[in-house]
C-alpha cells in the first residue's frame, strides 16, 4: 500500500507537469536515477550530509579559530552586545588601520551563544552547529534546485511542484558530499559561509513565494520581495557574499519569471525596434521588482560602507601576491589563473590544503609558462557555456545554463579580486556558495548524457561511484581538520613551497615541546620565504631558549629590519641582547617595541627584569605595574614587585602589592607562595601557614612550597610539622638548596631537646 501510494503521488506529479508546462522539456525524463518523495529525498540527503562531516563533531579549535574565537574579546559576556556591530570578524575595530574589514556580526553573534551555552571554551558545541548547518542547507537545496533545474509552477492549491525530483535530488546530493565544503564544516570559521548560505537560500525561496499566487507573473507579493531583500541583508551580516542573491534573484525572475531572451533583448535594444515595449517587461512587473532589489542591495551596501569605513582592508603581499604586482598584465593573467584553479577544485576536489599563500602558488609572469593552458581551458569552456546559454535555440537550455553559471559566478564576484583586494590567493570556503552553479551544470550534462546513452545505468553507476568518492574524501578530509596537527601536515604534500605551512607545523612542533622538530620547519619556512618574519621572530624564540644566542639575535635584527614595527620580534631581541649582558641595546630594543604596540604588558615585565638585573628597583618596580595595569592578571609581574620589595627589606609594601594581586587573582598559588613568605618574615605566622597550606594544596608537588613552609613551622616552633614538611620537600627534590642544611639543624635541635627531656 505505501508503495502504491507514492506511486500515485509521482503519477499525480507527473500529470500535473503535463498539464502545466506541456512546452517545457522534462529534465528527468531520460535520467536514470532514484525516484523519491520529497520527505524522503530530504531525509535521504540530511544523512549522507552528516555521515560526510559527522566524524569533525569532536575535533580542536584550529588554525584561523584561534583569532576569531578562543582570542576575540566579542564573545566574553563582559563585552557589551553593541560593540559587535562596530568591530571586524577578529574582534578588532571597523576603525583601525588593521582591520581586515571583514564585517560579520551575526556569526560572530552565533560563537558567542555557543560560548555562553557551552560555558567557555569547548569545541565540541561549535562543530555540531556547523555539521547541522550543512545539513539543513543540503536538505533546502532539493527545493533551490527543483525551482532551478524544473522551473518554478504551483497546483491550484498554491503548493510549489517538483518537476525535476530525480535531478534536484541528484544536484543536492552533489553539493551534499562535495570535499570542498570541508573547511566550511570542520573549521569553525566557516559558519560565516554557512549561515550565508542558509539566508542566500531563504532569500531565493521567500523571493519564489513572491509568485505562489499568481499567473506568468503579472501579478505577485511585494512583502515577499521584501523578505527576500531583508533575508539576503542577513545573509551579507553573515558573509560579504551574502548580497549577491539580490542579483541572482533579479536574474530568475527575468529568465523563469518573464522567459526572456536575453539575445533577443539585446538586439531589440541595439536596433531600437519598438516591439520592446509590448515586450511584457513593465506588464510583468520585472523591471518595479529589479528596481526593489537593487534599491535594497544599494541601501543595504551604504549602510555597511558606512559602518566599515571608507578605509581598504589590510593584507599584505604575502597574502595576495598577485594583487601587489605592478604589471596589470601579471595581475590579470594570475588571477584568471586563480579563477581556473577553484574550478579545478570544484571539478576535481582531491588536493586540499588549509591555506594556499605564501609561495603556494607561483606567479605567472609571461606567456611562456604552460601554465597559460590552465587560462585557456578555463575560458574555452566558459565562452563555450555563455554562447549556448545566450544562443540556443532551446529556452529550457538556455535558461539553465544561463542559472548554471550565474550560480556558478556572480557568488563569487566578491572573492575574484576585481572591485577590491582580498586577503587570500585561493580559499575553498569561498567556493561554497558558487558549488550550487557547479552542480546544476554537472547534473544538466548528467542528463544530457543520459539522452544519448544506451546504458543509461551504467552511467547512474558512474555518477554513483563519484558520489561514494566525494563522501570518502570528505570522511577523509574532515578527520584532518580535527587537529592542527594532522590539518598542517596535510598540506605539506599539496602545498610543499608554501612558508606559512612549514611555519605552522612548526609551531605546533614547538607547542609541544619538541624544539628540534620545529626548528627545522621555521628554518625552510624561512628559506622558502627569506622576509618572513614571523618565521624569523619563532626560530630566535626557540634559538634563544637553547642559548645560541649569537644566531638568534640576527635572525631577530633581520625581522625588525625587513618589518620595523614588528613589535615582537623587538621585545625578543631585547631579551637577547639582555642574556648577552649588553643592557643599554637591550633597553632601547624594549621601547622601541612599546613605542609600536603602546600596551604591550610582556614588554613591560621585561623591561623590568633588565631594569631589575641593573639595580634600578625603582624604574623595575614601575614598569611591572605599568604591566599589570595593562594586564591585571599578569601574575609573573605582580609576583617580581612581591619578591623585589621582599629582598630589599619593604615588607609591608611587599604585603600590600600582594594582597592586591591576591584580590585579582585569588587562585594564583605562585602568588599565595611569595605572599605567604612576606607575611612569615613579618612574624604573622598564622596567615602565613594558611596561604602555604592553600598554595600546596593547589599544587602538592612544589618543593620550594613545602620547603618554606618547614622553614616557617621551624622560626615560630612548631618542630614536628618542619621536620614533616622539610622531609616532603626533599624527597620531592632532594637537591633542593639550603632545605638539606635547614633539615640538618633541625634534627641536632630536636636531638638536643631530646637529650635534654632525657
Amino acid at each position: 500500500q505505501i508503495c502504491s501510494q507514492h506511486n500515485a503521488e509521482a503519477l499525480s506529479l507527473e500529470q500535473a507537469f503535463h498539464r502545466m508546462a506541456q512546452t517545457e522539456p522534462n529534465l528527468d525524463h531520460d535520467v536514470s536515477w532514484f525516484l523519491l518523495p520529497s520527505y524522503w529525498a530530504k531525509m535521504v540527503v540530511a544523512l549522507i550530509s552528516f555521515i560526510c562531516f559527522a566524524n569533525s563533531y569532536d575535533g580542536d579549535f584550529v588554525f584561523d579559530d584561534s583569532e576569531a574565537i578562543i582570542n576575540n574579546k566579542d564573545l566574553r559576556a563582559e563585552t557589551p552586545l553593541g560593540d559587535l556591530w562596530h568591530h571586524d570578524f577578529w574582534g578588532s575595530k571597523l576603525s583601525s588601520n588593521t582591520s581586515h574589514k571583514s564585517y560579520r556580526p551575526l556569526t560572530v553573534l552565533t560563537f558567542r551563544i555557543n560560548y555562553l551555552f557551552a560555558g567557555g571554551f569547548y569545541p565540541v558545541g561549535f562543530h555540531v552547529i556547523n555539521i547541522i548547518l550543512h545539513c539543513t542547507i543540503s536538505v533546502l537545496m532539493v527545493d533551490v534546485f527543483s525551482i532551478l533545474l524544473g522551473g518554478l509552477q504551483f497546483s491550484n492549491k498554491g503548493r510549489r511542484l517538483n518537476l525535476a525530483p530525480k535531478t534536484s535530488l541528484l544536484a543536492a546530493l552533489l553539493f551534499a558530499v562535495h570535499p570542498v565544503h570541508t573547511e566550511c564544516v570542520a573549521g569553525i570559521v566557516g559558519r560565516a559561509d554557512l549561515l550565508c548560505a542558509l539566508f542566500f537560500l531563504l532569500s531565493f525561496l521567500g523571493y519564489c513565494k513572491a509568485f505562489r499566487e499568481n499567473k506568468e507573473g503579472h501579478n505577485f507579493s511585494i512583502f515577499w520581495v521584501l523578505v527576500s531583500v531583508i533575508l539576503g541583508a542577513i545573509a551579507m551580516l553573515c558573509k560579504e557574499q551574502g548580497i549577491t542573491i539580490l542579483g541572482l534573484n533579479a536574474v530568475f525572475d527575468a529568465l523563469v519569471i518573464n522567459k526572456l531572451n536575453v539575445l533577443e533583448l539585446i538586439q531589440k535594444l541595439l536596433h531600437k525596434d519598438k516591439s520592446l515595449e509590448n515586450s511584457g517587461l513593465l506588464r510583468k512587473g520585472l523591471l518595479f521588482r529589479i528596481t526593489l532589489l537593487m534599491s535594497g542591495g544599494a541601501t543595504i551596501l551604504y549602510i555597511r560602507w558606512r559602518i566599515m569605513g571608507t578605509g581598504p582592508p589590510a593584507f599584505t603581499e604575502v597574502d595576495n601576491p598577485a594583487s601587489f604586482a605592478d604589471s596589470l598584465f601579471v595581475r590579470a593573467i594570475n588571477y584568471n589563473y586563480y579563477y581556473s584553479l577553484n574550478a579545478w577544485l570544484l571539478l576535481c576536489p582531491w588536493w586540499l590544503c588549509f591555506d594556499w599563500s605564501m609561495g603556494c602558488i607561483p606567479l605567472i609572469k609571461s606567456v611562456s609558462d604552460w601554465r597559460i593552458i590552465a587560462l585557456a581551458a578555463l575560458w574555452f569552456c566558459l565562452i563555450g557555456l555563455i554562447c549556448q546559454a545566450l544562443c540556443s535555440e532551446d529556452s529550457h537550455k538556455r535558461r539553465i545554463l544561463t542559472l548554471g553559471l550565474g550560480f556558478l559566478i556572480v557568488p563569487f564576484l566578491p572573492a575574484s579580486n576585481l572591485f577590491f583586494r582580498v586577503g587570500f590567493v585561493i580559499a575553498e570556503r569561498v567556493i561554497y556558495l558558487p558549488s550550487i552553479g557547479y552542480c546544476i551544470l554537472f547534473t544538466y550534462g548528467f542528463s544530457l548524457l543520459s539522452k544519448q546513452a544506451k546504458k543509461k545505468k551504467i552511467l547512474a553507476v558512474a555518477v554513483l561511484g563519484i558520489l561514494l568518492i566525494n563522501v570518502m574524501r570528505c570522511a577523509l578530509r574532515s578527520s584532518q581538520w580535527r587537529s592542527e596537527e594532522q590539518l598542517f601536515r596535510s598540506a605539506l604534500s599539496v602545498c610543499p613551497l608554501n612558508a606559512k605551512v612549514h611555519y605552522n607545523v612548526g609551531k605546533n612542533l614547538a607547542d609541544k615541546g619538541n624544539q628540534s622538530a620545529a626548528i627545522k620547519y621555521y628554518r625552510e619556512a624561512v628559506r622558502l620565504n627569506p622576509k618572513y618574519v614571523h618565521a624569523m621572530n619563532n626560530l630566535g624564540n626557540i634559538l634563544k631558549e637553547r642559548n645560541e644566542l649569537q644566531e638568534a639575535e640576527e635572525l631577530l635584527s633581520l625581522a625588525v629590519q625587513i618589518q620595523p614595527d614588528f613589535a615582537a620580534a623587538w621585545m625578543n631581541l631585547g631579551i637577547v641582547q639582555n642574556s648577552l649582558r649588553r643592557f643599554e641595546e637591550a633597553e632601547q630594543s624594549y621601547w622601541t617595541a612599546i613605542k609600536h604596540r603602546k600596551k604591550y604588558p610582556d614588554c613591560y615585565y621585561n623591561l623590568g627584569r633588565l631594569y631589575a638585573d641593573l639595580n634600578r628597583h625603582i624604574d623595575a618596580l614601575n614598569a611591572w605595574r605599568n604591566a599589570t595595569v595593562l594586564k591585571p592578571e599578569h601574575s609573573l609581574a605582580w609576583n617580581n614587585m612581591i619578591i623585589l620589595l621582599d629582598n630589599t627589606g619593604n615588607l609591608a609594601q611587599a604585603e600590600a602589592v600582594g594582597r592586591e594581586a591576591l584580590e585579582l587573582i585569588p587562585n594564583d598559588h605562585s602568588l599565595m607562595f611569595s605572599l605567604a613568605n612576606v607575611l612569615g618574615k613579618s612574624q604573622k605566622y598564622k596567615e602565613s601557614e594558611a596561604l602555604f597550606l592553600k598554595a600546596i594544596k593547589a599544587n602538592p608537588n612544589a618543593a620550594s612550597y613545602h620547603g618554606n613552609l618547614a622553614v616557617l613551622y621551624h622560626r615560630w616552633g612548631n618542630l614536628d610539622l618542619a621536620k614533616k614538611h622539610y622531609e616532603v620537600s626533599l624527597k620531592l627534590d632532594p637537591m633542593a638548596p639550603g632545605t638539606k642544611e635547614n633539615y640538618n639543624l633541625l634534627r641536632r635541635k630536636l636531638e638536643q631537646l631530646q637529650k635534654k627531656g632525657g
